[in-house]
């Protein structure tokens, strides 16, 4: 499976700060990163309290709308068309589990052409690999030419989500981050909810087209970003010198980067793996309420996640990035935990809604959190592609390990235990540095 990102961000003014901290960047932002972040509107534009968001980031939240509304085109006839080429279910799985893989092996490389080339190459780069990948799929002749071609369009997914991320961290003002991963979130998720409404229509005319209307919109996206950003990233580079990059090993000494990396493993593991495999095989196996009831469940899931990104990250950019974190992390874990107890279909939709609202307090904070970590003037690409990793590996790692436990001790054990790896990352987090106030205030 893949993810298109989860970050959302919403702002109040900003405070001034102390002075910088190690592992983080000043508040006084130099001119060039000024530049790139956007002028801030005088007094009386826009909303009380609330600038506008910059240009730039606007460019990227259609972006991310086109991204996620190709993949929602794609995401519910993949295994439907693998299997015309007379294979089972497993080899069908095995489709969706190829990106995946490929997305976790080449993230390394992803944050290192980052740093070498700049953000928006490699973003565009991605989108475009991803776009002649899946245009090849729709023209696939038998089960392991559409292997191939989707597994290499995992490659370019991870180059652009990866310099996605990079490009917000430097784009968006720090007193505006939790807003801007917010809306970001927001693009992702409409875009999630109106793809497989149009790919089910186009389904209609064979189950090639959605592949093809899915390279149109990422050759789209990549039209918009190239033309349509116009900013000169923090660093110089327009002077033609790169941004200094962050070392890993300077990230991980931050407390906050490392509860981050736990964070995004736990919510890889439940919010993109045990959620997408598990809880619909637990609606129609234990619950018996049939297929339509998965549906059900990750709709609610994604209303609970939608009403939570209205307001989550303006509050992560007024009360700090740790209390939202934790609270997402608690009210997902204990949420999550509990759906393998429930034995009436109403219940089970009722704490598929509080885990989706879980995850929409978790996405904004914790992506803003890492941003403040990163900073505006340095770029992140290695740093973020390591938080992306942990991410895919957590969404590999937890519907086997969920598989295994509801296969030999009940589904009770297989969502508890899902719930206790969030639970265990909120721990780490209550340890951790809260960001926010030594950046911004």
């Amino acid at each position: 499976m893949v993810r298109l990102g989860l970050v959302t961000v919403m702002f109040p003014e900003p405070h001034p700060a102390p002075g910088p901290t190690p592992g983080t960047e000043s508040s006084t932002m130099s001119k060039a990163t000024r530049s790139a972040a956007g002028a801030r509107p005088p007094e009386g534009l826009g909303l009380p309290g609330r600038p506008r968001l910059p240009r730039d980031i606007k460019v990227m939240l259609a972006a991310a709308f086109l991204i996620a509304l190709g993949f929602g085109l794609v995401a519910p006839v993949l295994p439907q068309f693998a299997t015309t080429f007379d294979v089972g279910a497993t080899a069908a799985a095995v489709i969706v589990s190829i990106f995946a893989f490929m997305r976790l092996v080449f993230a390394p490389a992803g944050g290192a052409l980052i740093v070498r080339l700049g953000e928006r190459p490699v973003y565009v780069a991605g989108l475009l690999i991803v776009a002649a990948s899946t245009a090849a799929c729709a023209f696939a002749q038998d089960y392991w030419q559409l292997l191939i071609f989707r597994g290499l369009g995992g490659a370019g997914s991870v180059m652009f989500t990866v310099a996605s991320m990079t490009l917000v961290v430097r784009l968006a003002p720090p007193e505006s981050r939790g807003r801007v991963s917010g809306a970001y979130a927001s693009a992702f998720l409409i875009g999630n909810v109106c793809g497989p409404i149009v790919g089910g229509l186009l389904a209609g005319f064979g189950l090639r087209v959605p592949f093809l209307a899915y390279a149109a919109a990422l050759v789209l996206a990549a039209a918009v970003v190239q033309t349509q950003l116009s900013h000169v990233p923090a660093g110089s580079r327009a002077a033609g010198t790169a941004a200094p990059a962050m070392l890993l090993r300077d990230a991980l000494r931050d407390s906050a980067y490392r509860a981050g990396l736990a964070s995004s493993f736990a919510n890889g593991w439940a919010t993109f793996g045990v959620r997408m495999a598990t809880v619909p095989l637990f609606a129609v196996v234990a619950l018996g309420a049939g297929p339509g009831s998965a549906g059900w469940a990750l709709a609610v899931f994604a209303a609970g996640n939608a009403v939570a990104l209205t307001f989550s990250g303006r509050l992560a950019d007024s009360l700090g990035r740790k209390p939202l974190v934790l609270a997402g992390l608690i009210v997902t874990g204990l949420a999550t935990a509990s759906i393998g107890l429930t034995h009436q279909l109403p219940w089970f939709l009722l704490a598929s809604t509080i885990a989706g609202i879980g995850a929409g307090l978790l996405g904004p904070a914790q992506q803003a959190a890492i941003a403040d970590v990163v900073g505006n003037e340095r770029s992140g690409g290695r740093v973020l592609a390591v938080f992306q990793m942990t991410s895919d590996s957590g969404a590999i790692v937890g519907p086997v390990i969920a598989g295994l436990l509801a296969d030999q001790l009940g589904y009770g054990w297989a969502f508890g235990i899902t719930g206790g790896v969030l639970l265990a990352a909120a721990v780490g987090w209550l340890l951790a540095r809260e960001t926010f106030r030594t950046t911004d205030k």
